[in-house]
């Protein structure tokens, strides 16, 4: 089901205070209950490949933990090896595999890097899971750039999955069928194609909300370019201000819990309901209605031609 040019009013976004699509008293479902469509294809031994990019810490950490067990390999992805080598232990804990890949996504050299090695090491990718971002920043702090000169939450939030996704496409592919999860958010801020960069009139809040909304729009097209392929395309406002680091730093007070959004981001990736839907954007547990920009195929077409020229891709 594709709902990339859904006509549908937006929805109220909610913050998800509840989990009643849950086991009653349970803060994530069982694993098993997420286990990957009966006809998935598996390699050998039935296992399946999923990378979870910036995995070392928040909710990325509990996916990447929540998702180990025999036959599943996690590719842990971040920048800190000591964090990176806890997570590796809980998921051998649990009975699976982990390997580790450090990054930094604020240099596109460094993604290309990541792209080629996974390639290179990995026979199958199951499941790509576009978690790594950066948040709004500290109160009152100015704008940053990336090590290749472009607004830093364009470049880490954004341009980074994009060039990492199109460059795994094709491993994706032939694993079909595979799923592509991009962790986006309801913050959600138009598309300014004169002063992309935010030269002008900078603000975290807009940097931030910017870059989500690329990556929604990323999501919708890579559905539609990938539509028969067997791989799926689907992004999530996994829950709202999580107790993370990224949100304390930004100076807010968290609201809801990592699990929360750990388990929305499992549902998109494993949920056995969402082997074929495609296209679609959630909030929480929920299909949602993203900004009105992000139906605009004037404006996807737009951002794609500019994604490719500024990444190289």
């Amino acid at each position: 089901m594709d709902e990339t040019d859904d006509p549908r009013r937006p929805v109220r976004r909610h913050v998800l205070t509840t989990m009643s699509a849950l086991a009653a008293g349970a803060v994530l479902p069982p694993l098993a209950a997420l286990a990957a469509p009966a006809d998935k294809p598996a390699g050998e031994g039935g296992s399946r490949t999923i990378l979870v990019t910036g995995s070392t810490n928040g909710a990325g950490r509990r996916v990447a933990e929540r998702l180990a067990g025999p036959g599943t390999t996690v590719l842990v992805h971040g920048r800190n090896r000591e964090r990176a080598e806890e997570v590796l232990a809980a998921i051998r804990t649990a009975g699976g595999e982990g390997r580790f890949y450090p990054a930094d996504f604020a240099a596109l050299a460094e993604v290309r890097g990541l792209a080629e090695a996974l390639a290179r090491d990995c026979p199958r990718l199951d499941v790509l899971i576009n978690n790594a971002g950066i948040g709004t920043g500290r109160p009152g702090e100015g704008r940053q750039t990336s090590k290749d000169g472009y607004e830093m939450r364009f470049a880490v939030n954004y341009l980074a999955p994009f060039l990492l996704t199109r460059r795994l496409a094709p491993l994706l592919r032939t694993s079909r069928p595979a799923r592509i999860v991009n962790v986006a958010s309801s913050g959600q801020n138009q598309i300014e194609f004169d002063d992309v960069m935010l030269t002008r009139g900078y603000g975290g809040q807009r940097a931030y909300g910017q870059s989500k909304l690329a990556l929604i729009m990323f999501t919708f097209d890579l559905a539609q370019e990938l539509a028969g392929t067997g791989v799926t395309a689907n992004c999530l406002h996994p829950a709202t201000y999580m107790d993370t680091a990224m949100v304390r730093e930004s100076g807010i007070s968290p609201w809801s819990s990592v699990d929360e959004g750990a388990a929305a981001i499992l549902h998109l990736a494993v949920g056995p309901d969402m082997a074929e839907r495609t296209g679609l954007y959630y909030d929480g547990l929920q299909p949602a209605h993203a900004s009105s920009q992000a139906y605009d195929r004037e404006a996807r077409a737009r951002l794609r031609a500019l994604s490719l020229q500024l990444t190289g891709s």
